[in-house]
């Protein structure tokens, strides 16, 4: 899950001295879980979830309901469908969720026709061997599975398509090609030499677009520590068909780990493989620090109210 801000060795030092404080404080304590997070200020998904975890499911279920959600409200136009068409005009979906007691991931790509992406992601933990199904194939999978076959067109999208074709296909993802992708729509194809262009820094393709680097992906922290988390998105829109999208894809960035994982399934690693997970439980602990610590103070700042309840212990943040 990305977050907009670097988080380096001086803002852990911050963070853990800050928990510190809490603890002394007693917020910090055990009473302040469950804990439900999500990227940008979807604040119905964060609620959905919660409201899962109240009525007694599993904080598996509460990622799966919270994203889910955003799939219904299409949110900011990146999660659900009628978003992002590729560059056929079509909308495709993706989406991965992580249970951490088990450490099992299921995850679809380039889902067709089908709108709860995170439901067929948790049927691909729940029913099959895999980790990843992909395309028209996830499709199939997904109907066998009794989610209905729909289009995921809408006007909204039809007319952003309309739009782009309108404006010579600018942007789009292709280069080195005949005609100048730059310039024209396609079809592309290869050139006969290959003369690379200079591409535009980093910085300067990021700066034109502010959301292009995530979506929604939430973290749920259970009463008794147990952790899950979950992401679920469009994509790119004008993409190539058959791009990945990175939450499907980047399954190393999204553990989801309680604190005996590494004892429970050392014995079944390799040690490199050992030192991976190790990162990445460190990653992801440290991720959900800064978004925890980073809403209980603009909470306590700006007098906000963080409990959803008055009456239940623990807090919903949306970062």
């Amino acid at each position: 899950m990305a977050a907009r801000g670097g988080w380096g060795r001086w803002g852990m030092m911050v963070a853990l001295f800050l928990l510190a404080v809490l603890q002394l404080a007693g917020a910090a304590s055990a009473t302040a879980l469950p804990v439900v997070i999500n990227t940008w200020a979807f604040r119905k998904a964060a609620e959905t979830a919660w409201r899962v975890l109240q009525s007694g499911g599993s904080e598996l279920d509460a990622v799966e309901k919270g994203c889910g959600q955003c799939e219904i409200d299409q949110c900011d136009g990146s999660v659900g469908y009628g978003g992002s068409p590729d560059e056929s005009g079509e909308t495709t979906l993706d989406a991965m969720i992580m249970d951490g007691n088990t450490m099992e991931v299921g995850a679809v790509a380039d889902l067709r026709h089908v709108k709860n992406a995170i439901g067929v992601a948790r049927k691909v933990i729940e029913y099959t061997k895999h980790t990843l199904l992909v395309g028209e194939s996830a499709s199939l999978f997904a109907v066998r599975m009794g989610f209905p076959y729909e289009d995921l067109t809408t006007q909204k999208s039809l007319s952003m398509y309309s739009n782009w074709l309108n404006q010579s296909c600018q942007p789009n993802y292709w280069k080195n090609v005949v005609p100048d992708s730059s310039k024209s729509c396609g079809p592309y194809k290869r050139p006969e030499k290959v003369t690379p262009k200079e591409e535009q820094p980093i910085s300067q393709r990021r700066a034109q677009n502010v959301q292009s680097h995530d979506t929604i992906g939430m973290v749920v922290i259970g009463g008794s520590g147990t952790v899950a988390s979950g992401t679920s998105t469009n994509g790119a829109i004008h993409k190539i068909p058959g791009w990945l999208n990175s939450p499907s894809r980047d399954t190393n960035n999204w553990y989801s780990c309680e604190a005996t994982c590494k004892s429970k399934h050392h014995r079944r690693m390799s040690i490199s493989e050992a030192h991976s997970l190790q990162r990445n439980v460190h990653r992801i602990r440290a991720s959900v620090l800064h978004f925890v610590l980073e809403g209980f103070f603009f909470c306590l700042f700006r007098n906000l109210v963080c409990p959803p309840s008055q009456t239940t212990p623990g807090f919903s943040i949306t970062y």
